[in-house]
């Protein structure tokens, strides 16, 4: 069977290029013993992917030049030689940009799409919607009467660290770059005050007069000037939960900036990095929650989705372009 595949064909020097990928045909071999046939749904691309294309030590693996790209995905059982799923199951898992692959079971989730969108289970279901639980309840940990600020704020995590946020009770602050965005995050997903940076002739100040209180949690999605301006805003025993740095990611050297440390200590601000995995052994935690609330009507999701598979190396490109609201989806 023949399919198609895009792999890495250069690794980017800065921004990425479509030039960076390749569309290849790639011949499927017949499945084995315990072996699954996928066709692919949905894919997922996300803003760490940008650092698995630099051949650097990270919390994961590099991907590797002329392999494919790998990610979440979620796709359908058209073959299955195992006896824990059979033939059109809906399942989930890191699976290669790939039309069509031929794996074993491990690492596949089987999905209940009587729950929710299939999709949703890369986002508010999935990676997102989980980092966003996680790092706000766990590190940052919300009480009443707080003043948050998520930066990033209509991305895929974003939207939902808001809204969990809202449900403890807390004031929420965005900031985004866009006026629609604005417009969505207010009217649609409750936060209090959503600040446009693009617009925003004074980022400092906006931030003083939208957080008179100053700020308890700071939910950092994207570093850069965005992050040096909330931090100098930040309140005495704040939290500061490091997510993302995407105002980084295509940087080609160190950007020299406020050096922040005295304000941490003179506040006793915590400044927590993680990355989700940290959490894998309470994933069944924030499912159950999310999933009630999910149901419960009191979380609601915003999906971009991009139709065709080979559109997904412009889809991963118009993340750093903040071509999306809320999670970036290729449907096939």
């Amino acid at each position: 069977m023949t399919t198609k595949q895009i792999v890495l064909s250069g690794r980017p020097n800065g921004k990425p290029v479509l030039e960076n990928f390749q569309t290849n045909n790639f011949e499927l071999a017949e499945i084995k013993d315990s072996e699954i046939l996928l066709e692919a749904m949905f894919f997922s691309v996300d803003p760490y992917m940008r650092g698995r294309m630099n051949d650097a030590k990270s919390y994961v693996p590099p991907f590797e030049v002329g392999k494919p790209i790998t990610g979440g995905v979620v796709a359908k059982v058209l073959k299955s030689n195992s006896v824990n799923f059979k033939e059109n199951d809906i399942v989930t898992g890191n699976l290669p940009w790939q039309q069509h692959c031929v794996i074993t079971e491990n690492g596949l989730l089987k999905i209940a799409t009587s729950v929710a969108p299939a999709s949703y289970y890369l986002g508010i279901l999935g990676m997102p919607g989980l980092t966003a639980y996680f790092g706000l309840m766990h590190i940052g940990k919300p009480k009443a009467g707080e003043t948050v600020v998520v930066s990033g704020a209509a991305g895929a995590v974003g939207i939902v660290v808001g809204q969990i946020a809202k449900l403890q009770g807390c004031r929420v602050v965005g900031i985004a770059g866009s006026d629609e965005k604005v417009k969505l995050l207010k009217e649609e997903f409750g936060f209090d005050e959503v600040i446009n940076y693009k617009t925003c002739n004074d980022l400092k100040k906006a931030i003083t007069d939208t957080c008179p209180k100053a700020v308890d949690i700071y939910y950092d999605n994207v570093g850069g000037e965005i992050s040096d301006a909330v931090i100098s805003n930040i309140n005495f025993n704040a939290r500061i939960v490091l997510c993302g740095q995407i105002a980084l990611y295509n940087s080609t050297e160190t950007p020299m900036g406020p050096r922040l440390q005295h304000m941490l200590l003179t506040r006793s601000v915590l400044m927590q990095g993680f990355i989700i995995g940290n959490y894998q052994s309470q994933f069944s935690e924030g499912m159950g929650q999310l999933s009630l609330w999910l149901k419960e009507g009191k979380l609601k999701y915003k999906e971009t989705i991009v139709q065709g598979f080979d559109k997904l190396p412009a889809a991963l490109l118009g993340l750093f372009e903040g071509n999306n609201i809320g999670k970036m989806i290729v449907e096939v």
